[in-house]
């Protein structure tokens, strides 16, 4: 494009030339390109939009800083500036002059109700391609409306997870597809050296890690109550969240020298901590798919989470421990930090289980499920 990165800022539109192609088809997302932005949803549209084919798609996104050069460079790309204030109706008549085919992954906010509501009174033949990845519909509390609203408006509806696709049968009625995510394998990959010595051994200490924002329900605490058991055990902790103080007083309160505050980091320093740790302890209690376990394997670390949600990207007993209550999470951590054989064994399964888990694969199917959403719009 001839520009830098700090020129991106000051523009509100971006362009990728030329639209050729008549029989190409116009998706738009109210998802953020910036190279920085690490959101999981974010990062799951950003590397579809990074590999969705230019011949085919003309595709429209929405940015704050620095995109994503992958996708600001992508042929048939534009690139709308998010401002401070206003964006709202700004985006809305840019979509109302620019009708796109698909309306690709829906949110929950003031543009994607505006949107939705003039496509039903305009009758526009705009397709909604509607895509759950949020936790807790396995908890009795109602469905959240707008969660709903944006499974009764789409053409077609996809999951992240089996599980999830089932919960949206039992609870909103609707068969959804599942779309995995993949593995940024610029980033997540296992280290090229072998992993630390037992933790016995005093000149190479293992290391736990948790990753993810501390907010009440990823339970970090919990973390935090394990490093007091073990003291020769480093306990790192990637995130930043409004529980943030509590786990640096209760850390401080319980003599946990052995405990690291990372704040956040970006893909490819979360990356590096993983091939330095040793084993991934996530307590957390409601999620959807939490991509953070896939990178965790790809990186060849065994996992230990909750089989609450039913994550498919840890196999229990195999590439980690999926524990059915609370009370199954210490032993389970106990036994992977004493077992150095069974860390390696988890550890290769981990990466080989993630191989199966592949971008370009993936998006082919996204771009599937845009084709047929548009079929299915326009018969009607």
């Amino acid at each position: 494009m001839g520009q830098t990165h700090a020129s991106f800022a000051d523009r509100w539109v971006l362009t990728r030339l030329p639209f050729t192609s008549p029989k190409m088809l116009t998706v738009f997302t109210p998802s953020f390109a910036d190279e920085a932005d690490t959101n999981a949803q974010n990062l799951t549209v950003k590397e579809v939009a990074a590999r969705l084919s230019p011949e085919q798609f003309r595709l429209v996104m929405l940015y704050e800083n620095s995109p994503d050069p992958r996708i600001a460079s992508r042929p048939n790309t534009r690139l709308l500036r998010w401002h401070k204030r206003g964006n709202t109706l700004r985006i809305l008549m840019d979509c109302l002059r620019n009708v796109p085919d698909v309306y690709f992954f829906p949110r929950v906010g003031p543009l994607d109700a505006a949107f939705l509501s003039l496509r039903k009174h305009l009758r526009l033949k705009t397709a909604v391609v509607t895509y759950i990845v949020s936790g807790g519909l396995y908890n009795p509390e109602p469905v959240p409306a707008k969660l709903a609203r944006n499974v009764r408006e789409a053409d077609v509806v996809f999951c992240n997870a089996k599980y999830l696709c089932e919960l949206v049968r039992e609870r909103l009625g609707c068969d959804a597809g599942i779309r995995y995510d993949g593995i940024d394998r610029r980033f997540y990959f296992p280290p090229r050296q072998p992993r630390s010595a037992p933790a016995e051994s005093s000149s190479n200490r293992l290391t736990v890690l948790f990753a993810g924002s501390l907010r009440p329900y990823k339970r970090t605490p919990m973390v935090i109550q394990q490093a007091a058991r073990w003291p020769n055990v480093d306990f790192r902790i990637a995130g930043r969240g409004e529980e943030e103080q509590k786990c640096r007083d209760l850390a401080a309160k319980s003599g946990c020298g052995n405990v690291t505050f990372l704040g956040h980091l970006s893909s490819q320093e979360l990356g590096e901590e993983m091939r330095r740790a040793d084993l991934f302890f996530f307590p957390s209690i409601l999620e959807g798919h939490p991509q953070v376990l896939l990178q965790a394997a790809a990186s060849g670390l065994p996992a230990i989470a909750l089989n609450i949600y039913r994550p498919e990207y840890v196999v229990h007993e195999k590439t980690g421990f999926l524990a059915a209550t609370d009370d199954e999470l210490q032993p389970a951590l106990d036994l992977l930090i004493r077992d150095r054989q069974l860390r390696h064994a988890m550890s290769e399964a981990a990466v080989n289980h993630a191989l199966q888990f592949d971008w370009a694969k993936i998006t082919r199917q996204w771009e599937e499920a845009f084709l047929e959403a548009v079929d299915r719009r326009r018969a009607r």
